[in-house]
């Protein structure tokens, strides 16, 4: 019953953070979650054993349940458009997986090339699906601690460059309005742009990190 309780609590704590201005902590803490929900779907959908039961917890109800499901859904329609850009990040970097700097250094790269020109929504989700696509590289590399340091990179990441984006939007909900009274075909340009900006990303990122290996 106490634990009943308990998460009775949490949930109606998170549905308060909805209903006002979130804080910087809380946008942070919410990107976390939603990339632990986004590699956790992949590595699912991957067929990978995942033994870490702290990345196993289900998302809170409520509204950042809904979140990360539209996530997961313009996600899967960013990776349906291109299956090998998502995929195989670590051997498109080349990049060695057992050495969490070279890990930590190659996704701050990707992500900070992603939003060269500019904050979109679609370059969000391409973000969480790079996460994801690493995190599954490193799984079945046998580094499954690395899934850890890449949704602290990401929440970083989301720290520095983000956070002020997301709170002009009133925070995570906002990308519920991208799958609201919109036609597929144009969620599909914004998505596809993801995609090519990505993949120019990936190109120059390889010759960054060149030196360095």
């Amino acid at each position: 019953m106490e634990v009943l309780r308990r998460s009775s609590v949490f949930a109606a704590e998170v549905m308060e953070v909805f209903d006002r201005s979130p804080t910087d902590k809380e946008l942070v803490s919410q990107a976390k979650a939603l990339c632990r929900d986004y590699i956790n779907s992949r590595l699912i959908r991957a067929g990978v054993s995942w033994s870490k039961p702290e990345y196993n917890v289900p998302m809170p109800g409520g509204k950042l349940a809904e979140v990360s499901t539209i996530l997961l859904r313009l996600g899967d329609e960013l990776e349906y458009i291109r299956p090998n850009v998502y995929r195989n990040i670590a051997r498109q970097l080349n990049i060695s997986l057992h050495s969490e700097t070279v890990v930590t250094d190659a996704f701050l790269a990707v992500a900070a090339q992603i939003f060269t020109a500019g904050i979109t929504w679609g370059k969000v989700v391409s973000l969480y699906a790079v996460a994801a696509g690493l995190a599954v590289d490193c799984v079945r590399h046998a580094q499954p601690a690395m899934v850890h340091t890449i949704v602290d990179c990401l929440g970083e990441f989301v720290r520095k460059t983000l956070v002020t984006w997301l709170k002009r939007r009133g925070g995570w909900a906002d990308i519920t309005k991208c799958v609201v009274n919109t036609d597929p075909s144009l969620r599909s340009h914004w998505l596809v742009a993801a995609v090519c900006s990505f993949g120019h990303f990936l190109k120059a990122i390889f010759f960054i990190l060149l030196p360095e290996r």
